[in-house]
């Protein structure tokens, strides 16, 4: 086994450390500002602005594969990228990407759809979440009814990220009720001037999901994504694109909040001596550097295993169940080393608090990916110990 990186993937991972720490921290307080003012962090020419920055160093498409333009990077070095990401709270993606079920799309869907949302000029969200159907997928609601050549789709989707600023949807609707989800569920790409709307949905976190309402939105044939009734097959492919790299950002965040607990911790005094003397703090940093590196492996095994085209399914279930669970413990940690401070927001910790809480619910709950693991080791699927093959 060989834990180091090649040059090219160090090199990459510094530039992009170093584009965190030149372009996006010295962004925080202004987004922290603009936050507290339930203002959006950053605009969407500010954030156009920081992707053509990255552009013309080649960071365009991190995953998008090189004939659409993109880097085509693999699943292990975009956790690394995610992961000094991770390391600000300043809401910047890399531009060039698109849904991975986008390049399902037929020639003529693709110069409407996937290509200019590549290019950044088309804005998309994925749309199967319902009030009453979230981590059970297959209990959607949502129904497209045939009119001649039409489909009318009548229904709501809830807590879809990117909602309110999309131009167009990849909605998940009922087209055939007798087959259910297996041969009953279509993805169709509608743009919002076809009539669907949005509501935003207030949370404690900075991630502002939406409602999308559906009332007689009519579509031709032409806009189905794919095949009539295998839209849960690709719904099942978009959640499973990529769930490690959720964890994989954590690694970063938590990596700064323990960076500032530690330099905090030898710098206030108490009772005459540094609290980095006293055993209580030293366990709370002793178990978080754990628990980091153990996340780290975690993330890079699940991601390893994504480039070797093997199931990954389980290994990222195992990441994203740990990363979530101890980010919110370190997190935690963190703010009860700052004491008063920490609970104040003269300080940052207090807005990772709230954004990595979502982590234990976001594309699949902490009780899901625990039924996904138990299930995958009663029935056989996977075995304990049996990661290595």
């Amino acid at each position: 086994m060989d834990f180091s990186l090649s040059v090219e993937e160090r090199e990459i991972r510094d530039w992009v450390r170093t584009f965190v720490q030149k372009e996006l921290v010295p962004l925080e307080q202004e987004v922290l500002r603009r936050e507290r003012a339930h203002q959006p962090g950053l605009t969407d020419d500010e954030l156009r602005e920081l992707q053509l920055k990255a552009k013309e160093s080649g960071f365009w498409g991190v995953q998008t594969p090189e004939e659409y333009g993109g880097m085509g990077l693999s699943a292990t070095m975009t956790a690394l990228l995610e992961a000094e990401l991770g390391r600000t709270y300043v809401p910047f993606r890399f531009g060039g990407a698109a849904d991975n079920i986008l390049f399902h799309a037929n020639e003529e869907q693709k110069q409407r759809y996937l290509l200019p949302t590549i290019e950044g000029t088309r804005t998309s969200c994925f749309a199967i979440t319902e009030p009453g159907a979230g981590s059970d997928a297959k209990a959607i609601r949502t129904t497209a009814r045939k009119d001649g050549s039409d489909w009318i789709i009548n229904g709501e989707k809830t807590f879809i990220t990117g909602g309110n600023e999309a131009d167009f949807t990849m909605v998940f609707a009922i087209t055939d009720p007798e087959k259910g989800a297996n041969g009953g569920v279509t993805c169709f790409l509608v743009d919002r001037d076809m009539g669907w709307r949005s509501e935003y949905i207030d949370t404690m976190g900075e991630w502002g999901p939406a409602s999308l309402i559906f009332d007689d939105v009519r579509v031709p044939e032409s806009q189905i994504l794919g095949e009539l009734g295998q839209g849960f097959t690709l719904a099942m492919q978009w959640i499973g694109r990529g769930r490690y790299l959720l964890p994989a950002r954590a690694i970063g965040s938590c990596e700064r909040l323990v960076s500032m607990a530690i330099e905090h911790a030898n710098t206030r005094e108490t009772f005459g001596a540094p609290i980095a003397d006293r055993q209580a703090i030293q366990w709370m940093i002793a178990d978080s550097g754990v628990e980091i590196e153990a996340l780290r492996w975690l993330v890079l095994h699940a991601a390893w295993q994504v480039d070797q085209g093997m199931d990954s399914r389980h290994a990222q279930s195992m990441a994203k169940l740990f990363g979530g669970q101890k980010a919110n413990e370190i997190v935690d940690r963190v703010l009860q080393i700052h004491g008063g401070m920490g609970y104040t927001r003269e300080l940052p910790v207090e807005r990772w608090y709230r954004e990595l809480r979502l982590l234990r619910i976001y594309e699949g709950t902490d009780e899901i990916q625990r039924r996904t693991i138990a299930r995958n080791l009663l029935k056989g699927h996977a075995k304990v110990g049996g990661a290595l093959g």
